[in-house]
């Protein structure tokens, strides 16, 4: 899915790589991917609090770095892990509990989608 989410009152808007409503569908999406290409891809960050997801997944260097908001959304500012806008770093992503994020990783490096899928399906 490729949207663009604004919230006019926060004045933030994004048009994430991937984004993902677990459950039902819903203004902001709870999870986000974003591939970066170049680096300060971490002030993107600051965009996604302003609009409350929950949760941002940055695939950057062949790895994912995940982020779960843990500053309230409604406010301007993050006033905990304010480097990061709000956003605690996290190994396990608290969005999809289940989900084996170096299974994935791994899965996603390799080129044949079929092989890719396999693999997957194979070690969930």
């Amino acid at each position: 899915m490729r949207t663009t989410f604004k919230n006019q009152a926060k004045k933030a808007g994004a048009e994430p790589d991937e984004c993902y409503c677990i459950g039902e569908e819903k203004e902001v999406p709870d999870l986000v991917i974003e591939v970066v290409v170049t680096s300060g891809s971490i002030s993107k960050l600051e965009t996604y609090q302003r609009l409350g997801v929950s949760e941002v997944w940055l695939w950057q260097l062949d790895k994912l770095k995940l982020y779960h908001l843990r500053d309230d959304a409604q406010d301007e500012q993050a006033n905990i892990f304010t480097d990061t806008y709000g956003y605690e770093a996290i190994t396990r992503s608290e969005v999809l509990p289940q989900l084996d994020i170096a299974l994935l990783e791994r899965c996603v490096l390799i080129s044949d989608s079929v092989e890719a899928g396999n693999e997957f399906y194979q070690n969930i």
